[in-house]
């Protein structure tokens, strides 16, 4: 079977489970029927992004509830995931599994009995620190490398006590590093991709990779060009990235974690309105977005590169799975 068959047949076999979606309200009118597109793509399951550091507790607490409503009342074609079956459930009715999570701790208000409230409202990973710092520790964009604060290991012990995943990407160098020291349970990057491969202060270095396996943890191959090798987002440049995490750490350690996939524009504006969170280093449009139709394509490079079948479900869901498994509660 030739490697475009051989991805098209093992596509529509596995478990195809996205880290990462952006589903922020402020680009609500820019989804349009983008999850149609997922499910149609193959994905079985994908966490979407309801809140981040931009977001306050409140602004926070109210998109969520209307995503959880939104979802509930479409019940045909979307399953809210509380639990593995869930996600198990929801592929044997052929719906398309939700989950959600926050990018950075902001939307905690600094309580920490917010993190098992989340929990309870399906939040399954929560970012440290979105690009600055914050009362939890430095983002990757910060002019300092601090490690985590007190409140940080707080929150970091919390989340384990509940169940909820400890997620660095966009968050810094030392509070990450730190991050894995605190943690009893595995610590992944969602949607990070090889500074060795890519120098851009958001992916990441060797070191953060390797600690990150040694956690048990994951790391989500980002689908932003800029984060690819500067500017395209095609199958081979995000290969060359499963590649150099293969080779370090073994496929095991890979998940997908697309990120930004539409809202071009919108997400343009964001990033020059918010130079503090977004620095120099972001070049000028246009960029260019890994999409979910192009996981196939994504599949039939690394079976061309001599990937097995086993690698690549891990890669396509399967690890994204064990680590749930194994955290969740």
């Amino acid at each position: 079977m030739s490697a475009p068959a051989a991805a098209t047949s093992l596509l529509q076999d596995a478990l195809v489970w996205d880290m990462t979606l952006p589903w922020e309200e402020n680009f609500a009118p820019y989804r349009g029927e983008l999850l149609s597109r997922y499910k149609a793509s193959g994905v079985d399951f994908v966490s979407l992004t309801v809140a981040g550091d931009r977001e306050a507790l409140e602004p926070a607490l109210r998109h969520l509830a209307a995503e959880i409503r939104g979802f509930e009342q479409q019940p045909d074609r979307f399953a809210i995931v509380r639990s593995v079956a869930d996600i198990e459930r929801a592929r044997r009715e052929h719906k398309l599994a939700v989950g959600f999570h926050l990018q950075g701790t902001n939307p905690l208000g600094r309580d920490l009995n917010m993190v098992d409230a989340y929990y309870k409202l399906g939040v399954r990973h929560m970012l440290m620190a979105y690009n600055q710092k914050n009362f939890v520790g430095d983002g990757c964009h910060e002019r300092t490398d601090a490690g985590l604060s007190r409140f940080g290991v707080a929150v970091i012990e919390e989340m384990n006590r509940v169940g909820m995943l400890v997620d660095c990407s966009h968050t810094g160098y030392r509070t990450s590093m730190e991050a894995f020291e605190v943690s009893r349970d595995p610590v992944i990057f969602s949607h990070s991709n090889a500074r060795a491969q890519c120098d851009h202060e958001r992916n990441i270095s060797d070191e953060q990779i390797q600690a990150c396996a040694a956690s048990g943890g994951v790391v989500g191959m980002n689908g932003v060009g800029l984060f690819i090798d500067g500017s395209q987002a095609t199958a081979e440049g995000l290969a060359n990235h499963v590649d150099h995490m293969a080779q370090l750490v073994g496929a095991r350690h890979i998940g997908l974690g697309i990120d930004h996939v539409y809202f071009a524009e919108e997400l343009y504006k964001v990033f020059y309105a918010r130079p503090d969170m977004y620095p120099a280093g972001y070049p000028t449009p246009p960029w260019h977005f890994f999409q979910p139709e192009q996981l196939e394509d994504l599949l039939a490079v690394l079976l061309s590169r001599g990937y097995s079948e086993a690698d690549l479900r891990g890669i396509l869901g399967e690890n994204w799975l064990r680590l749930a498994t194994q955290v969740w509660k």
